[in-house]
């Protein structure tokens, strides 16, 4: 019998007479009921087969002792595999129940290894019992037959066959002769046996497969293990190939890397990846940069000189220094420091703003005097939208003469735009700051930084932190990015800021900026700003310019009025556009075209008027007053409508009402129940009613103290039966006092008044002061009410309460 057995070489190096000495053990005799007694060998992790040569390690004395007992009597032994979750030792439930009847054979002492039993399987036996005798283990065993192969069982030995040779390819220490001695079995139990043992399986498998009697079985669960193998090896054979082929196309780079840096030295022309490195180390001897910097690049010129050519590490250290390089560390752009050239600039460029534009002279005044003095002022532009603040940051670079920067911070929620990351990332760069600074290639530009109260934060960091450093002219002389990791000196820049609500920055960044408020237009700056900028902009933009086109006054006021509702000048633009392309097809088309827009004009370009002024209460009415509210947007005049039905005393809050605005609600009607004997009302009138007060427009967010006088006029509008004045819109906090206290806004709320056409408006007495900024022409179309008592607002807007009608009297009889 030659060994086909287990996949270590220890059998195949025995001499052949050794092998024949088993072939002189027989099996044993079963007796009269098919059974027969030997000694066990119970093994830990290793199945023996039947027909199959092995070794066994002899693992303990008293295993070595059963096993050369055996051999010197020259009787077979049973080998069981112990189960792999033993009950106890030496016991029946300690050994699978299913082992092989073996023939052992010569004891070897292998180097390093111990000693080794040649085993030679027999047959399969079933173990019934285990017993002892002087501590030794005899099982009684009944032989398993196998019955003769089917037509299919030797259909399926084909299968396997040319399963076994595509995966024997990957098997190196399967020797040729093992192969061929397994394609030549065509007994499939012989088969199925010696597969297993030569195939690289768990011990669970081999017992399993051990354990299986029906050859059947036994073949479909081989053609499944070596299909599942094959599989395998394919998958493990493809990833080494490809592995190979990536680490030999970086090996021949780096080889003809290294024939080229040899040719060039041949040649004369040095080391590419010396010469890059001496390039950088003079770019950095030229680049006059502050002492720390100059130190920190000289180190990473020693870490680039210290590693490999082909390192990631090198690639990082090379884009590293040229955004350092890139950076304008001591260039200066030469201001223009001329007062008038900058006031012709502002002028040109914008019309009115003059609050705005005399701050920006006074800054280019203290500039042109107090020199590198001067710390430059953070400005913040707050003002709705369409106003003009960005085009006025472009306006001041054009007046100076410096290069403008600008980004957009709205929806910024990673702190990494603004400080940038570190270069331990992938792909790292610096923040946005300093990549437009490397744009700009001077320190002193006009960097303006849009939208920053539209920042959000979230679990990346909270930019608007971020921006605490940036925007202190105290500290911003030594920003650092992260990216960058030394100091940056953004003292020189003249930053920016734009912002729609003022509330929405956080409050420890509002107290660096210097907050400039853009109001709104009026309707006769609008139509100055259509007629110098935006009309002559647009006939241009739309090849028209030379049609003789113009607008008449009545024509803007019909757009201002009709077709926009803003306080900034950005929908008035697009409806003056929309007009301009309407003409422009006709003109193309060689059609008549209107070379004077009038009003009519506007209503067939345009179609029909979208304002309209129906959310604004026309008549005198009972629980209806006009209150006037600030939007981002500007001002809106905003309806209070107070009903009274009958009920237990509940007062109901409709329209989207903010949690500061239903506040007010409670304080007016508190304010009416202390005073209602001052109004002639019945102390329990409140409990018999329920109150509802609703301000329309139901799915827009409402809140504010603002509207504290328009809803405590409402309410006793309603409960006085006394009519509130149509022709009056109010605003003004109120305490329970009666007391008036100022509100903001109050510019854009008067501007919002005359453009519905209301001609009176109550305003706290202490909000005087901000009718300085309103233009004379508004003053002189709308009548102010100043007060600072509750009673005052009743006077002004509540008419006498109806008389009631006196009861009949009977004469006497």
């Amino acid at each position: 019998m030659c060994r086909i057995g287990c996949t270590d070489e220890k059998v195949a190096t025995l001499p052949s007479y050794k092998t024949r000495v088993l072939n002189d053990i027989r099996n044993a005799r079963p007796r009269h009921d098919g059974t027969f007694e030997r000694s066990l060998l119970a093994l830990p992790d290793q199945v023996v087969f039947p027909h199959v040569l092995s070794m066994i390690p002899l693992t303990s004395q008293d295993f070595e002792t059963s096993a050369l007992g055996a051999k010197m009597h020259g009787q077979t032994v049973i080998a069981c595999k112990i189960s792999a979750s033993p009950m106890g030792p030496n016991t029946l439930d300690h050994i699978h129940h299913v082992g092989t009847e073996i023939a052992l054979g010569e004891l070897m002492e292998l180097p390093g290894e111990g000693a080794y039993i040649v085993a030679q399987g027999r047959r399969r036996v079933q173990v019934i019992s285990l017993r002892h005798d002087e501590n030794r283990p005899i099982v009684r065993v009944r032989p398993l037959d196998e019955n003769p192969a089917t037509a299919d069982e030797r259909a399926q030995v084909e299968l396997l066959f040319e399963l076994f040779k595509q995966s024997s390819q990957y098997h190196e220490a399967l020797s040729e002769g093992v192969v061929k001695y397994i394609l030549s079995l065509e007994e499939p139990g012989l088969l199925c046996d010696a597969l297993a043992s030569v195939l690289p399986l768990p011990a669970d498998e081999m017992q399993q497969l051990l354990e299986l009697a029906n050859i059947q079985e036994r073949l479909d669960l081989l053609a499944l293990i070596l299909s599942a193998e094959l599989r395998d090896s394919e998958l493990r054979d493809e990833v080494h190939s490809r592995l190979q082929e990536e680490i030999a196309a970086n090996q021949r780079e780096m080889y003809l890397r290294e024939q080229l840096r040899v040719i060039q030295q041949e040649l004369g022309e040095g080391d590419v990846f010396q010469q890059e490195v001496h390039d950088l180390t003079e770019r950095i001897g030229s680049a006059n940069l502050p002492a720390d910097v100059h130190e920190k690049a000289m180190k990473e010129i020693s870490r680039l000189n210290a590693i490999p050519p082909m390192s990631p590490e090198s690639g990082v250290i090379h884009t590293y220094l040229d955004r350092l390089l890139t950076l304008p560390w001591q260039v200066v752009t030469e201001e223009n420091l001329d007062l008038a050239h900058a006031e012709d600039i502002l002028e040109q460029a914008h019309y009115g703003l003059d609050k705005v534009k005399a701050r920006i002279i006074e800054h280019i005044a203290v500039r042109k005097l107090a020199r590198d003095k001067m710390k430059s002022p953070i400005l913040c532009f707050v003002g709705p939208p369409g106003v003009g603040k960005t085009s006025l940051g472009k306006s001041i670079a054009d007046a100076l003469g410096c290069k403008f920067l600008r980004i957009s911070l709205g929806g910024v929620r990673d702190e990494a735009e603004i400080r940038g990351h570190r270069r331990t990332y992938i792909g790292s760069m610096p923040g946005r700051i300093l990549q437009q600074m490397e744009r700009a290639e001077s320190i002193n530009p006009v960097f303006m930084l849009d939208e920053i109260d539209k920042m959000s934060s979230d679990f990346r960091g909270d930019p608007a932190s971020a921006m605490l450093e940036l925007l202190d002219p105290e500290q911003n002389s030594n920003f650092v990015d992260h990216y960058l990791e030394v100091a940056y000196d953004l003292s020189n820049v003249t930053f920016i800021t734009t912002a729609n609500d003022l509330y929405s920055i956080p409050e420890a960044l509002e107290d660096r900026l210097e907050v400039i408020d853009f109001k709104g237009y009026s309707e006769e700056e609008k139509i100055e700003i259509a007629r110098r900028f935006l009309i002559p902009k647009q006939l241009e933009a739309n090849g028209i310019g030379e049609a003789g086109v113009r607008f008449s006054m009545a024509a803007l006021q019909h757009i201002i009025r009709h077709y926009t509702y803003e306080s900034g000048v950005r929908n008035l633009e697009r409806e003056i556009a929309k007009v301009c392309r309407k003409t422009a097809r006709k003109v193309a088309a060689e059609l008549a075209y209107p070379r004077r827009i009038m009003p009519a004009t506007i209503e067939k370009l345009l179609g029909p008027p979208r304002v309209l002024d129906s959310k604004v209460n026309r008549s005198n009415a009972v629980g209806i007053v006009s209150g006037l509210v600030w939007t981002p947007n500007g001002g809106e005049i905003q309806t209070v409508e107070v009903t009274l039905v009958p009920g237990k005393g509940n007062m109901m809050l409709t329209g989207q009402l903010g949690d500061v605005l239903q506040e007010s609600a409670h304080i007016a009607l508190s304010y009416l129940r202390a005073r209602a004997a001052q109004f002639n009302l019945q102390t329990d009138c409140f409990e018999n009613v329920d109150i509802h007060i609703h301000m329309p427009e139901g799915a827009v967010p409402k809140d504010g103290p603002s509207a504290g006088i328009t809803l405590t006029t409402a309410l006793i509008s309603a409960f006085t039966d006394r009519s509130a004045r149509a022709n009056i819109a109010m605003t003004g906090e109120i305490t329970l006092r009666g007391t008036i206290l100022p509100v903001g806004g109050v510019v854009e709320k008067i501007l919002a008044a005359r453009r519905r056409g209301v001609p009176q408006i109550i305003l706290p007495k202490d909000n005087r002061k901000d009718l300085h900024d309103l233009p004379k022409a508004v003053l002189r179309d709308v009548q102010i009410s100043f007060v600072d008592d509750m009673q005052q607002v009743l006077e002004l807007v509540l008419h006498a309460a109806p008389e009631k009608p006196q009861p009949e009297t009977g004469a006497p009889d």
